[in-house]
């Protein structure tokens, strides 16, 4: 087993939410008369507030400033905000975020191509391999030619209790199509770590999810799997349509965000959730076509990690007050 996958097991399932319970004196109060410098930037709507954090080994905000800076009408807008700390041993970097709602969670796949993307821009680096630290273990995203990011996220976690989840194992360790009771409708359930937990959705009352029939419900849907309590650590959530066996669609709602226009975990975690199940093919690159716009995934067997390309762009930059 992998030191990578080690470090991802130890966190999972514990991280999330440490922050949001964080006392303030383990966390660096920002100089309330010291403007906050920072860069907006987003990954197919996925929208981050990044901050260049790398003189200290702690966030200059704290969960609960992140909050106010994340709403859409009293703040800069995001669903999160980025910190690029100080390295941790052998890489380049340390990547820290708070949801929109003050939790911590574990990574961000969208939030580690802007983060890579934002790093590149300031440094004015060449296109170029970042290996970052993570609460997830080590993520190195690759900026390309073209200006796409892919980045290598590594082994996905199948042991149902380290992904975590308290639904029953289906294939040997690993939960496959579990049935799921939700609002009186039984989901076929496969469970994905990638650093962070997944509960991926292809069916519903034995019948393949539509995406357009789900769109009105997810609001109310969404947070019934994320609080359910068989995911002790909550969890993201992805229901899925299935195109043709390299070709996905879906809509995510997010722990800790709600629902988001792209989920770059939740693409990888429902492309190995979907091999699993046997729809999707492995060793292919499969295109996930998200609200904001599509990412290719690709589970290779030479190395069993997953890789994720997709854009990260800078919206604007500014500075205020927290």
């Amino acid at each position: 087993m992998s030191s990578q996958m080690l470090n991802r097991q130890a966190v999972s399932g514990r991280a999330f939410g440490r922050a949001a319970c964080r006392s303030r004196s383990s966390v660096r109060v920002m100089a309330s008369a010291k403007p906050l410098t920072f860069s907006k930037y987003q990954g197919l709507g996925n929208d981050f507030i990044l901050v260049d954090n790398r003189h200290s080994s702690e966030p200059v905000v704290t969960p609960e400033q992140a909050v106010k800076i994340c709403d859409r009408n009293f703040g800069v807008g995001g669903d999160g905000v980025i910190f690029a700390l100080p390295p941790v041993g052998d890489t380049d970097l340390t990547m820290r975020i708070f949801n929109s709602d003050g939790s911590e969670p574990e990574m961000c796949g969208n939030g580690i191509r802007c983060l890579a993307k934002f790093v590149s821009d300031i440094d004015k680096a060449a296109p170029r391999k970042y290996k970052i630290h993570t609460l997830a273990g080590l993520i190195q995203p690759e900026m390309l030619a073209d200006g796409q990011v892919r980045v290598d996220m590594g082994t996905p976690i199948l042991e149902g209790p380290k992904v975590p989840t308290t639904l029953a194992p289906t294939q040997g360790s690993t939960v496959v199509q579990q049935d799921l009771v939700v609002e009186g409708k039984t989901y076929k359930v496969t469970c994905v770590s990638m650093g962070n937990p997944h509960a991926v959705i292809y069916s519903c009352d034995g019948k393949p999810i539509k995406i357009d029939d789900l769109d009105k419900e997810l609001a109310a849907l969404g947070p019934k799997f994320e609080r359910n309590a068989v995911f002790p650590a909550r969890t993201n959530t992805e229901f899925v349509e299935v195109i043709s066996r390299s070709h996905v669609r879906m809509v995510v709602w997010e722990r800790g965000a709600g629902r988001t226009l792209a989920c770059g975990t939740g693409a990888c975690a429902l492309v190995v959730a979907g091999i699993l199940e046997g729809r999707v093919d492995r060793d292919k690159v499969c295109r996930v076509d998200l609200p904001g716009g599509p990412l290719q995934i690709e589970w290779r067997q030479s190395d069993n990690h997953i890789y994720m390309t997709g854009p990260a762009e800078l919206v604007f930059s500014g500075s205020l007050q927290a």
